[in-house]
């Protein structure tokens, strides 16, 4: 793994200068998908995955340029999902199941082909990893050439939107300078914990929110966004 010049050790790091982004996951309803990307959040989540309570169908409406349509896939066949990005023009993929090295290397051949032939925009790549009390980043560095972000969620029943956070502390074991989505069970009562981490030196390069915001699975609280987005962003 691509090793940092000195590991993380703890939160009271010196403060990290970059702007930290926000994707907001589990869109589901149009008309509050229109007024969340109204909030100008980096990239908005999709969940293409039939068992999970946020799963999407329909149509997705326009929204602000800038804002990147990200589709969560779990375990998918690469047909179908290369077929959604087309059909929706994601601009990012989220692997959420167990997928390997391999299969990334055979659908980023996909996408590739399909971006020349200009059915789709360059699009990235997102790895989910579950972390609960404690995590092996060892399995991260064969990902690393392949992947474009890590993200790491809470490990639950749910594959995502458990509501629950993982032990933060668990990433001072995180030395690779490969960005990531920090996720799971981040919201308002967490704010805290939040502008604590960001300030470290570890690579946080966005943060991910989901079932904390909602009133009903896929309907989210349009002013707790907000708020979120005042006191940390």
């Amino acid at each position: 793994m691509n090793k940092k010049n000195n590991k993380v050790s703890s939160f009271d790091n010196s403060s990290s200068e970059a702007k930290k982004l926000l994707k907001i996951c589990g869109m589901k309803y149009v008309d509050n998908i229109r007024q969340v990307a109204e909030l100008k959040p980096d990239y908005l989540g999709f969940i293409f995955y039939e068992k999970s309570k946020r799963n999407f169908e329909g149509i997705i409406p326009e929204i602000p340029k800038g804002i990147k349509k990200t589709g969560v896939f779990v375990n998918d066949y690469l047909e179908i999902l290369v077929s959604l990005a087309e059909e929706y023009q994601l601009e990012a993929l989220q692997l959420h199941g167990d997928e390997s090295v391999e299969y990334i290397k055979e659908l980023k051949g996909h996408l590739e082909r399909s971006r020349e032939e200009k059915r789709l925009p360059k699009v990235e790549i997102i790895k989910v990893f579950g972390i609960k009390d404690e995590f092996d980043f060892s399995v991260l560095e064969p990902y690393e050439a392949v992947v474009d972000y890590f993200l790491f969620d809470t490990k639950g029943k749910e594959r995502g939107g458990n509501g629950v956070t993982f032990d933060w502390k668990v990433l001072e074991g995180y030395n690779s300078n490969k960005p990531f989505f920090l996720s799971g069970g981040i919201g308002l009562n967490e704010v805290a914990k939040v502008k604590e981490i960001i300030k470290t030196d570890l690579p946080v390069y966005a943060l991910d929110v989901n079932s904390k915001f909602e009133k009903e699975p896929g309907l989210k609280s349009v002013k707790d966004l907000k708020k979120f987005i005042s006191q940390v962003l």
